[in-house]
């Protein structure tokens, strides 16, 4: 698939977007014979996907990573679903960042960053000067965290997420839905144009059939089926311009994720993720600075908080 054939689909209506998606999932249920589980993060992108999904197959199971930094509504808000299971990793956030260091700017600045510090000569000059064609680099602006007075690394997702899921599919055999979709990054775009909605061929075999919408459908799907989603983001509401042309946002939280991730904390909009936590849940505020130490990261990377 290229660039074009993205965009095109990613401007269907939402009406057209939910029979592709259903066609996407029932070719990835049969080809498993049903040995399918949605992973659901409580949040608002992962809700809608599951609801969709068992709107046609009621069964399907749905799997929950608790890694203990998700907002406390949204573990309430998956714990009023049937048939999901819950994942625990076995290092906690704090134990992670001790470790490898903190998730800062973004999943692929941060690896290179790690890996600047940490791997081979050959790997620290790919990661600052690129291949043959200058990709793969860590982009000059973010050059000044090299020598930052704390660890920085990619590791919090690998560890947290990604390696209690593999235990589950091992055991269990069977393959993800998942809820992402190619506008939310750079890295999800390549992948989707790589793959599209299915990838049967992938190492690790995963379906997106949510890849080709925009966030815009997800707050649209949300409000026009009533759909619950987990209270943190207040309710989805619709706004028409003089054209009548109709958006729609959150009255809370905009994102939910992880409540200590600071990816992509450089671009949010004022108040930022952190000032709002401080405003919302004090407790887990102090703790992210007083225990985690993520106000040093945040006058480093001069984000206020």
């Amino acid at each position: 698939m290229d660039i074009n054939e993205l965009k095109l689909l990613q401007n269907y209506p939402l009406k057209l977007k939910i029979e592709k998606t259903k066609r996407r999932i029932q070719e990835w249920y049969e080809h498993y014979n049903g040995e399918v589980y949605v992973s659901f993060s409580g949040g608002k992108d992962s809700t809608v996907l599951l609801d969709i999904v068992r709107s046609m197959y009621p069964d399907v199971e749905a799997v929950f990573s608790n890694t203990g930094l998700e907002y406390p509504e949204i573990v309430k808000f998956v714990k009023t679903f049937d048939n999901v299971t819950i994942l625990k990793p076995q290092m906690n956030f704090k134990q992670v960042i001790n470790t490898y260091g903190y998730p800062v700017i973004s999943k692929e600045n941060s690896q290179y960053l790690y890996e600047i510090r940490h791997s081979t000569e050959n790997m620290r000059q790919r990661r600052l000067h690129g291949d043959s064609k200058g990709r793969f680099k860590l982009p000059n602006k973010y050059h000044y965290l090299i020598d930052a007075p704390f660890e920085i690394s990619n590791k919090c997702c690998e560890i947290m997420k990604k390696r209690p899921v593999k235990k589950f599919e091992k055991e269990t055999g069977k393959v993800p839905i998942l809820g992402t979709m190619a506008d939310e990054s750079s890295l999800r775009q390549q992948s989707y144009l790589q793959h599209g909605c299915n990838a049967f061929e992938s190492k690790r075999p995963v379906s997106t059939p949510l890849g080709f919408w925009r966030q815009q459908d997800i707050l649209e799907y949300i409000y026009k089926n009533n759909l619950k989603i987990a209270s943190v983001y207040g309710e989805v509401i619709e706004d028409k311009n003089l054209l009548n042309e109709c958006t729609y946002s959150t009255t809370g939280c905009e994102r939910t994720g992880c409540i200590y991730c600071l990816y992509g904390i450089q671009s949010d909009t004022t108040p930022n993720r952190i000032q709002r936590l401080k405003k919302t849940h004090p407790k887990q505020y102090s703790y992210c600075m007083n225990v985690l130490g993520l106000d040093k990261v945040l006058n480093y990377i001069g984000v206020k908080y």
